[in-house]
């Protein structure tokens, strides 16, 4: 199983030791049957010191099975914390463009189902790892006393083992369909909670998206795990019944046919009741392994960055680099030089974007039009670093920013993008925390002090209406002192005063702090603040003359119209 080569390659010293614990107590537990057959059944001499021994062995398994099983465990535990810290230290260094191709609702269930399904196959593994220990040590000690019984019960158990691997083979097959509707439950979860005002108002609409996607799927996860636990059932009573049947068919060929001694039948019969639990406990254990194989599968099949760790150190030794100077610009010019980015689609119609040349200066203030699906919000990732061009590429200083350079890249960038998250920690680009006489500079200007207080480098509340909640959300980018600020669509939401404060005083107060600042936006009436006005229009990024600004002043109302 996977789960075990991830243990063995990451953890092997630790693993063995695991595995020399479990062979001790299994060694020590043949022990005690073979004690229990020699001295306490055959000897009728010395029973009282036979008795004390056989206490001492009791012990001797006590403590070596469980140490076995605690230090598998804490091994186990161990790596599941680290797997859920390298999962999200992964997500965290993953392209956007990635994470959107598989949604958000993947990302939870891998977060959720796949880190519990790992954590519980955890649970289950020692129980495979000693059953499988302690039957090739009593099988060892059952050749040891009779070769003919010992191959009778090796062809049965390999025929359970057999039979076995064909149900766990159904049982598997059945799980992958249980984690596909998996998927496909938390995507129907993530619609009806983003989508729960639409529903309200439409109780037809609620009902379809029950029946036609939630229900559908529901039920096809019903279907697939009952398979997939009526298969697992009927594998732990087939062991169950042929261990049974073994124990007749040793005693009937030591007394019938005179294959072996009435005595070494009697030990081979108890040997296997003792195996009995620990081989149906093995069993019961398989499907859970099956499950941790599958989400670590889905986990590998995702796609994330490698190497979070070092992407991490990278980027720690970056923000330092990449963090403005004392005028609040890390940058002179950003150059744009024939950047192309296409959305990846089968259609011949596909949207690009580009190419794109431009050049920005440190300390301008550029205001970027264009109508709806006209590029505006790509070539915004693009400006960001958070979509690669595809062709193309970008230069900093002169520079170009190659793959190595990419997160100090985006480094420069604070945003507030229409689908922003509104995060309750105040920070600076450094990770450290802000003085609260400059957080309560800014409430003020924001109009915001009556509403939020700022403790501790932490709102005390974030739920707001949008307009207010963008405000907070302009604090923490201005707040990280990045050389460059993208607005997309921020004054959207605010109302007439304050929009006119925006442009005129907020604004123009961030550019003598020599921030670059790239704003989109449909205010005409604003657009003589701006130093350049740039134009997306067919994924085609143009820059306007004054005598095409006021053309553009008379478009944006018709578009707002």
């Amino acid at each position: 199983m996977r789960l075990i080569g991830l243990l063995a390659a990451n953890h092997r010293l630790p693993l063995c030791a695991v595995i020399l614990l479990s062979l001790i107590s299994a060694v020590v537990s043949v022990a005690v049957i073979a004690f229990i057959q020699i001295k306490l059944v055959a000897s009728q001499g010395e029973l009282w010191a036979n008795l004390g021994w056989f206490i001492g062995l009791l012990l001797l398994l006590l403590i070596s099975a469980t140490c076995a099983q605690v230090a598998l465990h804490i091994l186990g535990h161990r790596f599941v914390y680290h797997k859920r810290l390298q999962l999200v230290r992964q997500l965290l260094a993953t392209d956007i463009e990635q994470l959107e191709r598989l949604g958000g609702a993947k990302v939870l269930v891998a977060l959720n189902t796949d880190v519990r399904n790992i954590t519980i196959a955890f649970v289950h593994l020692p129980e495979l790892v000693y059953g499988a220990v302690l039957c090739a040590t009593a099988f060892a000690y059952l050749a040891y006393l009779s070769l003919p019984l010992f191959f009778v019960s090796l062809i049965v158990i390999a025929a359970t083992a057999g039979l076995g691997f064909i149900l766990v083979h159904k049982i598997s097959a059945y799980i992958k369909q249980v984690r596909h509707y998996d998927d496909e439950l938390y995507s129907n979860y993530q619609a009806m909670i983003d989508g729960r005002k639409e529903l309200a108002l439409s109780p037809a609409r609620a009902q379809a998206f029950f029946q036609e996607d939630f229900h559908s799927n529901a039920l096809a996860y019903r279907q697939a795990v009952t398979q997939a636990d009526i298969h697992n059932g009927f594998a732990g009573n087939l062991a169950n019944t042929l261990v049974l049947g073994l124990i007749g068919v040793i005693f009937f060929l030591a007394v019938a046919l005179e294959w072996a001694p009435m005595s070494v039948a009697s030990t081979f019969a108890l040997v296997i009741l003792f195996l009995r639990a620990p081989l149906m406990a093995a069993m019961s254990a398989i499907p859970v392994l099956v499950a941790a194989n599958v989400s670590i599968n889905k986990l590998n099949g995702m796609n994330l960055a490698s190497d979070p760790e070092a992407h991490s150190t990278t980027a720690t030794l970056d923000a330092k680099k990449a963090q403005p100077d004392a005028n609040g610009v890390g940058f002179q010019s950003i150059r744009f030089h024939n950047v192309e980015y296409r959305y990846q689609s089968e259609a011949d119609n596909s949207f690009s974007v580009g190419p794109i040349n431009l050049t920005l200066e440190r300390g301008q203030l550029i205001f970027i039009i264009g109508g709806n699906g006209s590029g505006k919000s790509t070539f915004a990732r693009l400006l960001t670093g958070l979509y690669r061009p595809q062709l193309g590429h970008i230069e900093i200083d002169g520079q170009a920013v190659n793959a190595a350079k990419w997160s100090e890249y985006r480094q420069l960038f604070s945003a507030v993008f229409t689908d922003f998250h509104l995060f309750h920690r105040i920070l600076d680009g450094h990770g450290e925390q802000v003085p609260q006489t400059l957080v309560n500079t800014w409430l003020n200007r924001l109009a915001m002090q009556h509403k939020v207080s700022a403790n501790d480098g932490r709102f005390s509340h974030v739920n707001y209406s949008q307009g207010q909640r963008k405000r907070l959300a302009l604090l923490l980018a201005v707040l990280e002192q990045r050389g460059c600020l993208l607005l997309d669509e921020w004054a959207a939401d605010q109302d007439p005063y304050f929009r006119n404060l925006f442009y005129q005083d907020i604004l123009p107060l961030l550019q003598q702090q020599g921030i670059t600042i790239i704003a989109i936006t449909h205010d005409d009436k604003y657009f003589d603040q701006a130093d350049r006005i740039l134009r997306m229009d067919g994924g085609q990024l143009s820059e306007l003359t004054p005598a095409e600004v006021q053309q553009a002043q008379q478009v944006v109302k018709e578009v707002i119209n």
